[in-house]
């Protein structure tokens, strides 16, 4: 497993760990206690975040580092939110695995077809 790949299951692992043993001086602790609301509304901000700082590229603004930098905070709270749901990232991965190769379009079609599942 490269470094980079790893960082991703290691601070999963500490954000389960942050669930399982609340601290009040934990920001972790502060956003899965306010549940999907409080996690998806720090999500939305980085995520527009990250956009603002992408929509810069090939302008003299352009800053691939603070691109990187929101990129990271989406990363951070996404995961924050698979915590509160439940949901490993080994999960993710199965399921990223089991999309690879198949064209998005092919994919998307796929799950349109289906019915939601209760």
């Amino acid at each position: 497993m490269s470094q980079a790949h790893d960082i991703l299951h290691r601070l999963h692992a500490v954000l389960r760990q942050r669930r399982e043993q609340p601290s009040p001086n934990s920001y972790t602790c502060q956003l899965l206690a306010g549940g999907v609301e409080r996690i998806g509304a720090k999500l939305r901000e980085e995520c527009q975040e990250v956009l603002q700082a992408a929509s810069r590229h090939g302008t003299p603004q352009a800053d691939p580092a603070h691109t990187v930098h929101e990129a990271a905070d989406v990363m951070y709270h996404l995961l924050v939110l698979l915590v509160w749901a439940g949901v490993s990232w080994q999960q993710v991965e199965a399921e990223l695995e089991r999309r690879f190769g198949t064209s998005g379009l092919e994919e998307k079609a796929a799950r349109a077809s289906k019915p939601p599942q209760a």
